[in-house]
């Protein structure tokens, strides 16, 4: 088994097309969760905290089989890892101030009265949306146009 120092690399670290982002939306999906867990998990026995998209890190990329992570691949699989901690704080968000059921502007996610005082609170917008939009996939709400940016809307379901 092929380490990096201390840390024991897995099995698919050697198979080249898991160093390509794949195509086929089960298996891409796969393929984030494995990577999700190599990178969280090498970060933890490392204590690495902050992982850069354009950084040169160990996990992105393996010369024994001459591969490397795209920049749409580390941004696919880091994305994944942040957008299950902003998804989980939403939830936890909407589960505080009692809105299982409610509807919200993005803005007053934002930058409302229920926000301030929370991690959300004048959190990116685009990241936000991002998170918005994965948990919309996973069933927990449906986002709504209004006649313009400030007048998009959530509809939580959780």
């Amino acid at each position: 088994m092929q380490t990096l120092g201390e840390f024991k690399l897995p099995h698919f670290f050697n198979y080249p097309p898991y160093f390509t982002l794949q195509p086929v939306r089960e298996t891409r999906e796969k393929q984030i969760q494995l990577w999700k867990e190599l990178i969280l998990d090498y970060c933890r026995t490392q204590k690495i905290f902050v992982v850069g998209l354009d950084e040169d890190f160990p996990l992105f990329s393996n010369p024994v089989i001459e591969r490397s992570l795209s920049h749409e691949a580390r941004e696919a699989f880091l994305s994944a890892l942040v957008l299950e901690d902003w998804a989980d704080l939403i939830i936890s968000f909407v589960k505080d101030n009692g809105l299982e059921d409610g509807v919200m502007t993005v803005e007053e996610i934002r930058s409302g009265v229920e926000s301030q005082g929370t991690e959300l609170h004048g959190m990116d917008r685009t990241i936000l949306m991002r998170a918005l939009k994965h948990l919309e996939h996973r069933g927990k709400l449906a986002l709504f146009k209004g006649t313009s940016a400030d007048d998009e809307g959530v509809k939580f379901s959780i």
